[in-house]
């Protein structure tokens, strides 16, 4: 038994590397639940309380904060204004006449989307810290531990918030460049750099705006984000020319715009349910006023104008703020709405098939709505249509006509389509489009994330560009417009399965325009990934992290075709806003972005392509693994075996848990979305869906594998994200998990006197758990991952490792410090809870109902009923005015307030400072989920 005191990181890493000699001895020994076991000895024991648990989790919080600043100011570095603006010098300097300039600097190199994923995992206090560190040049140091922070209500208010926050940093760092490069061209092509009008990037979101799997987002709400961010937008512009020309004549302009935005904006997000309501915000919005300002095309066309005979300096500066202008229009960003393709369906049936007998995929479905789409006449539509509208697909269609109409008429709206499967539902959204008059500015993008739509995307886009309909609409827009979605696919296919699969769309995609005559028209592909390796954020650098969901090969596919690209990519919740939290950092991450190589004419020759008797074997091996995982009962089980528990509320949409406890053994993958998902398999230890089933795709085959993936770029790539996932991963921590729920170890603790105090309290607990299964599922998991992860390592030994994690002992030694730590708090509940004295059942809930949320770590629930059962808040005699005297209760009614104190306060302190380790360990994976 363990005599050494644990009472600070340093000891726990210690005594974690003493335990780890253990494991040459005994192959079996877990170090990790050892050292819980350790810290639970203590605590229950009297050698520590709660108190000293709190400040190690502190300094574990403080670590993890300090290792996250780092990482975040690798990925952008260097950071320094100067810097960057060398890097961009040095990069504008490579454009050999003026028409390269305009070609590069003219077309997006990236359209950034800032989305309202659930990744809010850090406090305000703490991202402001973590940002400021990575921002500057000096050592990281304590100044980024901001531990033991309230986290604040994550509202839809305080999403659109951030997204505010990041998007206006962006557009900052943005005018600085495109100063920069206006700069550039105007002392090295005097005679021509008054024609450039650089759009380097656009920002886009969908804060606000996506109601897939939402109902709480109300049609107005939608209007009132909008108007809200036309106002800040204006505001912005109108600074921004002060700044240049404090007597310039738009000012005015653009401040009664703005004004008369706020004002609407106001009203609208307000309860406007009722039709009076309603009614009196929808006229001021439509009527006539000369602050209403729809269009910013004559006033780019006035600033351009007095560009052109300008001085140098106060031209640039104009053009600069006219080029924020062609960017964003109307708005902080490009907005995206987002339905789901059921959605779509249910509204097109009501036109087309009202008795609900037609498939929707059949030849005769089709040949339906090309006969709507060529017969459509558009409709006028109100604030009174959409107000009346039932159904979500189409009150979308009719809100972004009332935006066209009303707010900005020039910015497009993308409308994204989830689980989009067939043509006839892009057919479905391009008639509604017609119908209400807006088919010129609303791109519709169908999103491929399934292991069945990736499978078929194919397919589906060559039937898609196949059709005259869709062809003209693409003519019109003049893009084709695509998404992928690298979380889901992750999560169904495993992450590396699901990027090759997500590129060989991609050059199906080119391959489909090319063969319809659409060469003609750009291809947009937004890909959206999350920042963790799991949801498609490659950790090694910017360049992966942009070649990973657009590859060099797939961008090669439609460079041959002559088919202009447009990428775009997401910038996901709290995690994702990180690279904009500062104006240095968003200034560095525009600028890698900006100098980045985007074209690799050697990809088309890479051997991963060509020795697909090898590679694609490889692809669909690892594929075949993930897919047994996924549906595996005991893979199920492990990573639902605490429900949600484990993590953080990190978003406005609520996980919604089973209010029927027996639910909770048989909860399905199905119902976890790609992020929780991912943020469990971060917790129990070991990113499944990353590393798995490499080892097995290259059994029997290793030199020949390992010889490819040497000389394959791609093959590399695919490697270091492999590896460096594996390098934080551990199997022993995910069988630890596993051995909190057996009944042996509960029986055996107090074996030999070692914990005679708690014998009653383990006997509970062995005997309530010899009906638990969740210790033989972990075994099982940890035993299947083992046998995999043999093979792996023994493929990884003959590749030279190209990114190896620094300081890696140490970060993995912290990461198994948290995790014991947590299991020993994790066992602190558990006593506690089975300590409690029995109760009476009510409202159908009974003791054993709360200890198996307690099992499931259902903790709120638990304490919910506890407190219920046990109240310390009740009325007393003096709080009656009655003049009769009485000495009953002669007690003071203590023993419910000592039941709080000794069982119910620990429990809920406990898992408070589970919920810190939570954070902690996802710092040191990089992201939430």
């Amino acid at each position: 038994m363990n005599t050494k005191p644990l009472k600070s990181i340093t000891d726990l890493h210690t005594r974690l590397s003493d335990l780890h000699q253990q494991t040459r001895e005994t192959p079996l020994f877990n170090p990790v639940f050892q050292l819980g076991l350790d810290l639970s000895r203590a605590l229950e024991g009297g050698n520590a309380n709660l108190d000293e648990l709190e400040a190690m989790v502190a300094e574990l919080e403080c670590a993890s904060l300090q290792s996250r600043a780092s990482r975040l100011r690798r990925l952008v570095s260097p950071v320094s204004k100067e810097a960057n603006r060398d890097a961009l010098s040095a990069s504008l300097s490579g454009a050999s006449d003026f028409a390269e300039l305009r070609a590069r600097w003219e077309n997006p190199s990236l359209h950034a989307v800032f989305t309202a994923h659930p990744t809010f995992l850090l406090t305000p206090e703490q991202s402001d810290a973590v940002a400021t560190a990575a921002g500057s040049d000096g050592d990281i140091g304590k100044e980024v531990c901001v531990t033991g922070t309230d986290r604040p209500a994550i509202t839809l208010q305080y999403e659109h918030g951030r997204a505010m926050r990041a998007i206006g940093h962006a557009q900052d760092a943005r005018d600085a460049i495109v100063s920069d490069v206006l700069s550039h061209a105007q002392a090295t092509w005097p005679d021509q750099w008054q024609e450039l009008a650089p759009v380097p990037f656009r920002f886009a979101t969908w804060v606000g705006y996506d109601m897939d799997g939402r109902t709480d987002i109300k049609w107005y709400t939608s209007i009132g984000f909008r108007l809200a961010e036309k106002a800040e937008r204006l505001g912005r512009y109108a600074d921004s020319l002060a700044a240049i020309d404090s007597e310039h004549s738009l000012i005015k302009t653009l401040r009664d715009a703005q004004n008369h935005a706020a004002l609407s904006a106001r009203e609208f997000t307000s309860d406007l349910s009722s039709p009076e309501a309603l009614s009196l915000a929808a006229n001021r919005l439509t009527a006539d006023n000369p602050a209403k300002l729809l269009s910013l095309n004559p006033l780019i066309a006035q600033l351009e104008d007095e560009a052109s005979s300008a001085e140098a300096t106060h031209a640039v500066a104009l053009k600069t703020l006219a080029a924020a202008m062609r960017a964003d229009g109307l708005g902080m960003a490009h907005v995206h709405f987002r339905v789901n393709a059921k959605q779509l369906h249910n509204g097109i049936r009501r036109r087309i098939d009202p008795d609900n007998t037609l498939d929707l995929a059949s030849k005769g479905a089709m040949a339906t709505l090309r006969k709507l789409l060529g017969e459509v006449k558009p409709l006028r539509t109100n604030f009174a249509s959409l107000a009346i509208e039932s159904s979500t697909a189409i009150r979308q269609f009719l809100a972004m006509a009332q935006i066209l109409g009303s707010v900005d008429a020039d910015t497009p709206i993308r409308m994204l389509i989830a689980e989009c499967e067939q043509p006839s539902t892009i057919l479905a959204a391009l008639y509604f489009s017609k119908l209400f008059g807006i088919e010129d500015k609303v791109d519709v993008s169908p999103l491929f994330e399934t292991e069945s739509a990736l499978e078929h995307g194919g397919r589906f886009l060559e039937a898609l560009c196949a059709e005259p309909e869709y062809q003209a609409y693409a003519r019109t827009r003049g893009r084709v417009c695509i998404q992928t979605g690298f979380s889901d696919a992750g999560r169904f296919v495993g992450q590396i399965p699901a990027s090759l699969a997500i590129e060989r769309l991609q050059g199906r995609m080119a391959q489909a325009m090319a063969k319809n005559g659409l060469s003609d028209v750009s291809a947009l592909i937004f890909n959206t990934h999350g920042e963790s390796m799991g949801r498609g954020a490659h950790p090694s650098g910017f360049d992966d992290r942009l070649a990973w969901p657009l590859s060099p090969w797939a961008r090669s596919r439609f460079a041959a075709k002559d088919i202009v690209l447009e990428p775009e990519v997401s910038f996901q919740g709290g995690d994702g806003y990180m690279f904009f939290a500062t104006p240095e950092l968003a200034r560095a991450t525009l600028t890698r972005i900006a100098t980045a190589p985007l074209n690799d004419p050697a990809a088309a020759e890479d051997p991963f392509y060509s020795r697909t008797d090898i590679s694609l074997d490889f692809y669909r091996a690892i594929r075949a693994n993930q897919r047994q995982h996924l549906r595996s009962q005991t893979y199920s089980r492990a990573v639902t075996a605490f429900g949600l528990g484990l993590l953080n509320s990190t978003g406005s949409r609520v996980s919604r848990r089973q209010s029927d406890l027996s639910a909770d053994r048989d909860m399905s993958l199905r119902q976890i979305r790609a992020i929780p998902h991912n943020s469990i398999l971060q917790q129990l230890g070991y990113p499944v869906n990353i590393i798995s089933g490499i080892g097995s795709a290259a059994d029997g085959n290793y030199e020949e594998l390992a010889a490819l993936i040497k000389e394959s770029p791609r093959g590399r790539q695919l490697i270091r994200l492999a590896r460096a996932s594996n390098a934080l991963a551990s199997i022993k921590t995910v069988a630890a998990h596993g051995e909190l729920f057996n009944s042996a170890y509960w029986a055996s603790r107090p074996y030999r006197g070692t914990e005679s105090h708690l014998s009653a309290a383990c006997e509970t607990l062995a005997e309530y758990l010899t009906k638990d299964d969740r210790t033989g599922v972990f075994r099982r998991l940890a035993s299947r991952l083992r046998v995999d992860a043999l093979k792996f390592h023994r493929l990884l030994d003959l590749i030279p490792d190209e990114a190896p994690l620094e300081d890696r002992e140490n970060t993995r030694r912290t990461i198994g410090a948290a995790q014991a730590l947590r299991l020993a708090l994790m066992q602190h509940i558990f006593l506690r809870a089975v300590s409690i004295p029995a109760f009476s059942r009510a409202n159908d809930i009974s003791r054993d109902d709360v200890l198996e949320m307690v099992f499931s770590l259902r903790i709120e629930d638990a304490l919910a009923q506890l407190r219920r059962a046990f109240p310390t808040s009740f009325p007393q005699p003096e709080d009656f005015a009655v003049d009769a005297a009485s000495d009953y209760p002669d007690g003071d009614n203590e023993g419910y307030a000592q039941i709080g104190r000794d069982y119910i306060d620990p429990i809920e302190r406990a898992y408070n400072l589970m919920l810190r380790l939570t954070t902690a360990i996802a710092n040191e994976f990089g992201a939430h989920g």
